[in-house]
């Protein structure tokens, strides 16, 4: 009796294991669904009139969170612009992605690539408030690089396209001191003076040499060129090595290099090779630096301006003009020639530190 209820009870187990064994080789995994992002880009049927109809962010659109495929990226250094803060974002359609040239020129970006940059100011007075004032879109079409700028409401609700340039005024507290400017928002042919490659346009920050740095993302610090491969927005093509800018803000880093960062990201965009002043004689672009020379040390100005011999007069602040320029709030002696009307202390002192330095004896 024993006997038979254990063959039974194998013969069942049997049939149920070839059940099972068929079972299992027709089983058809089910896929997941990959993740879409639902952001909203045609670069032919751009722009829009709301910033929100991107949808570049999610929930209340002042706290700029991004949705999927929107990453973050962060420049080594930054363009000056009245103390503004920024917040920069990028998207790509997908199975699109960037691709390397070299350490000094732009990533090559493809067709649609959106570059998102929000310009805000914190501890606004009176009330001691955030405010966004504008988000500037450059985005890449089969006719080049195109512009859409978006400026904020007063409630921080909406973002509106507006190209034409206007001002605003903005009183506000930065590194302990009240500060007051009357804010430029760029029109379409500001943007393209700044921006100007011949007759085309281009990005200005992203290059390797100011991206090859670790940011923080919601998984974690990572190098923002490990990044952008996981995510594939960028071929996995890069060196090994990278000629990488220096902090301008690192005081730990050599006072040269420092210069040169600082000038590369202010200065360099209209002072090099078929930019919008590259007739001058100075080249301040990280990747044409030869020497003190491209950087206007014992250069003659073009335009002279007394009682400053030279663009840079080692060791003599008081005759260096590239001092007067950034020491001046004039609109007709002022550098960079458009997005400042406040002097940028910290780079002022930067340079007559370096200028102080300087020991070479001019022929």
């Amino acid at each position: 009796m024993v006997k038979n209820y254990v063959l039974l009870l194998l013969i069942a187990f049997s049939v149920f294991a070839q059940s099972s064994c068929t079972s299992d080789e027709n089983y058809v995994p089910t896929k997941q669904p990959k993740q879409e992002s639902p952001v909203v880009f045609n670069p032919e049927a751009t722009p829009f009139n709301t910033l929100s109809e991107y949808h570049f962010f999610e929930g209340n659109l002042k706290d700029l969170s991004p949705v999927f495929g929107v990453l973050p990226y962060e420049p080594i250094n930054s363009l000056f612009t009245d103390y503004a803060h920024k917040k920069r974002f990028v998207w790509m359609p997908s199975n699109q992605k960037a691709t390397y040239v070299d350490a000094h020129s732009t990533l090559n970006f493809p067709i649609g690539a959106v570059l998102i940059k929000n310009f805000y100011y914190q501890n606004v007075l009176p009330n001691n408030l955030t405010r966004i004032i504008e988000t500037r879109l450059m985005y890449n079409t089969s006719q080049g690089w195109k512009f859409a700028n978006y400026i904020w409401n007063d409630d921080q609700t909406e973002a509106y396209f507006d190209l034409t340039g206007s001002y605003t005024d903005i009183d506000f507290i930065e590194n302990g001191q009240t500060k007051s400017t009357t804010y430029r928002i760029p029109s379409a042919a500001e943007c393209f003076t700044c921006h100007k490659s011949e007759v085309n346009s281009i990005p200005i920050g992203l290059k390797p040499q100011n991206l090859n740095k670790s940011i923080t993302y919601s998984d974690g610090i990572k190098n923002q060129f490990q990044k952008w491969i996981e995510v594939g927005y960028l071929e996995d093509n890069l060196p090994n090595l990278i000629n990488t800018v220096s902090n301008w803000e690192d005081t730990t880093s050599n006072l040269t290099d420092r210069m040169r960062g600082y000038l590369d990201i202010n200065c360099a965009h209209c002072h090099s090779q078929d930019r919008h002043c590259d007739y001058r004689p100075v080249r301040f672009a990280f990747g044409d630096y030869q020497g003190e020379v491209s950087l206007g040390v014992c250069v003659d100005p073009d335009t002279p301006i007394a009682p400053y011999s030279k663009i840079v007069e080692p060791g003599n602040i008081a005759r260096s003009l590239v001092h007067f320029r950034l020491n001046n709030t004039q609109e007709q002696y002022r550098m960079p020639l458009l997005g400042r009307t406040l002097i940028h202390e910290e780079g002022v002192t930067l340079l007559e530190q370096w200028i102080t330095s300087l020991t070479t004896t001019c022929q």
